[in-house]
């Protein structure tokens, strides 16, 4: 299977046309764990209440105003990390969160991070939960995900994105509910919400 990273280019777009474009993309850890992407949200800066660079650039969000194709990575609930794809252009601040991912490989090494995980489809259904599984955290703030030189990438191993995909308003937040950017692979198991 050829896995060719995904280029800059292709998160330099739309948050919402690259949420959907991720979908059945493969996220790629350096310790060879990997889930395809099927579930995402798309953010968007400036119009976009709910995102967290609405209000301007932080300390805490800083990365997503960066170049596309960088990893943000941010700590909510004083618990749990979650990870997304900057995209757009440069100061833009928008991004795609990753809520769920298909176990591809290192599935060992993921179930030892998340022992309460009943079945394998519960290791990365969400957003906390694919962080974990994946070994995301802090430290990941800001890494290349085009050039992979902080150890996580994303490729194209060659299958499409849905042309059907479920669109739906997104989950967890109190502002801009309204607003169909979610998406997610039609009658996938590892979903985390349908």
């Amino acid at each position: 299977m050829t896995r060719k990273p995904l280029p800059r280019d292709f998160y330099r777009r739309d948050s919402r046309e690259v949420a959907v474009d991720l979908l059945n993309k493969v996220l790629v850890g350096a310790d060879g764990r990997s889930g395809r992407i099927v579930e995402v949200e798309a953010y968007c800066g400036s119009i976009d209440p709910a995102a967290h660079s609405y209000r301007g650039k932080t300390v805490r969000n800083a990365t997503m105003f960066g170049p596309p194709g960088l990893m943000y990575v941010y700590f909510t609930y004083g618990m749990h990390w979650c990870c997304n794809a900057v995209c757009g252009e440069a100061g833009e601040g928008i991004a795609v969160l990753l809520r769920a991912l298909a176990p591809l490989s290192g599935l060992e090494a993921m179930r030892a991070v998340r022992p309460k995980a009943q079945r394998d489809r519960d290791l990365c259904s969400g957003p906390a939960r694919l962080a974990q599984a994946m070994g995301i955290n802090g430290k990941q703030d800001g890494i290349d995900l085009v050039t992979a030189t902080g150890g996580f990438c994303i490729v194209d191993d060659g299958r499409q994105p849905p042309l059907d995909p479920v669109v739906t308003t997104r989950v967890g937040i109190r502002l801009a509910t309204t607003e169909n950017w979610r998406w997610y692979v039609r009658g996938e198991p590892n979903v985390s919400r349908r």
